[in-house]
């Protein structure tokens, strides 16, 4: 089994320009979809990633592109996502994956079967079309399950893509548009002048700018930090599992209380555990606790807590620093936690008892990721206060893949100060100050 999770390779440009309008600070989907967005609006731009092209969070996710489910705030976003990744393989000429096959989540328990039932309803008030299935009726659909089913939620709309696949083509999308696309290019800190952002200072030099987007994952506070702004965010782990072996199943994602699977183009499936990610125990989240505290007391069972040497070391890091020092953006190119073999173990046991043609499947590859959390587990993009000139495009909780072509829409949008694509006010900074 190998423990990395691959992605498409992507080369850098290798000249840093000296002005642009706007820079973007992060090379995941919000930062390479923002930057096909301006691009193709015939903005200068240049993307600045630390690392490689969706090297975290936007290359390990499980590639689920959906609405059902979705916070009720976020609703239009992902319509307006999903409609965007429909037509994203003609749009930039290349592959993403996407299929629309719809998806659809079983329910096993009376718990579960309310929730989605619940759902329905939220859903419809929204336009989504989803339907209940007894449980005959989802056993149709689900050729190989076994055991007891209360119902099933299927929502034909909604898909999957491969994201180890299509950001770094999103990224030579933006690139043939207009786009500078640096990668092992680290920006240190923002450039300041008479209290406006003017540009970024990288590990390379010097870019100027009238406007820098930061699209940085669960590396957005770290930089904010810097420039005295608190952003509250965490980050917590997530396992993820590519298996082969396994035939007969639906060709379409299926989500349980307690596992998930889809089919992957390379013949594989990505499975994983659901409502199950690692939260290690850092300085952020005392400092954090009270904000964060209603979603830890509403999904507590989600979290599991893990203590260990990463809180020191992040306790140690520092918080400020000079635009002209070696900083973490440099030492720490890519996030890669370890995946856990016990939530791997028991997501591979939960498939099992649900789909017997697990029985003799292998576990090629297994990864972590890193992922970025706020409050109320909604994105923001926003002009960040006391710093003019800066927008941020963070904090997607999981859901930044799916949500990736709205939410690059919506921050180009916001740079440019056009009617945006969906109403911008569930994912505006002021709510965290209520």
């Amino acid at each position: 089994m190998t423990l990395s999770v691959p992605v498409a390779p992507f080369r850098g440009d290798e000249t840093l320009p000296d002005t642009v309008d706007v820079v973007i600070i992060g090379g995941g989907i919000v930062g390479v979809t923002s930057a096909l967005e301006l691009a193709e609006a015939g903005v200068t731009v240049a993307l600045c990633e630390k690392g490689i092209i969706a090297g975290e969070q936007s290359s390990r996710n499980w590639g689920w592109v959906r609405q059902m489910g979705r916070d009720e705030a976020e609703l239009p976003l992902a319509a307006a996502s999903l409609e965007m990744w429909r037509g994203m393989d003609r749009r930039i000429g290349a592959p993403t994956g996407f299929r629309q096959s719809g998806i659809i989540y079983a329910a096993y328990t009376q718990h579960d079967a309310a929730h989605w039932t619940q759902w329905h309803e939220i859903g419809k008030r929204h336009g989504i079309d989803t339907r209940i299935l007894d449980g005959a009726a989802a056993r149709d659909m689900m050729p190989g399950m076994v055991g007891a089913l209360c119902m099933a939620l299927w929502s034909p709309q909604d898909g999957m893509a491969e994201p180890w696949i299509a950001v770094p083509s999103m990224a030579e999308a933006a690139r043939r548009a207009g786009a500078i696309i640096l990668t092992e290019c680290a920006v240190r800190a923002l450039d300041i002048t008479g209290g406006q952002v003017s540009g970024v200072v990288t590990e390379k030099g010097r870019i100027r700018a009238r406007q820098v987007v930061i699209a940085g994952g669960v590396w957005s506070r770290t930089l904010l930090r810097n420039h005295g702004v608190t952003f509250p965010q965490l980050r917590i782990v997530g396992t993820v599992a590519r298996v082969e072996g396994v035939t007969g199943l639906p060709d379409h994602p299926v989500g349980t209380e307690n596992f998930s699977v889809r089919p992957r183009v390379d013949g594989g499936h990505t499975l994983t555990l659901r409502n199950a990610n690692i939260a290690e125990i850092l300085p952020d989240n005392i400092r954090f606790l009270r904000q964060f505290l209603p979603r830890l007391r509403d999904n507590w069972r989600e979290f599991h807590l893990r203590a260990g040497p990463s809180f020191f070391r992040e306790a140690r890091r520092p918080r400020c620093w000079s635009a002209d020092e070696r900083t973490v953006f440099e030492d720490i190119r890519s996030l890669d936690p370890s995946p856990s073999r016990q939530f791997l173990r028991r997501a591979l046991a939960n498939a099992t008892r649900a789909f017997p043609a697990f029985t003799n499947a292998r576990t090629t590859h297994a990864w972590g990721g890193m992922i970025d959390v706020t409050p109320d587990a909604v994105p923001v993009v926003d002009q960040i206060p006391g710093l003019p000139g800066a927008i941020i495009a963070s904090g997607c909780s999981g859901h930044g893949f799916g949500l990736g072509p709205g939410l690059g829409r919506l921050t180009a949008d916001t740079v440019l100060a056009r009617p945006p694509v969906v109403d911008p006010r569930p994912f505006r900074w002021s709510r965290f100050d209520r």
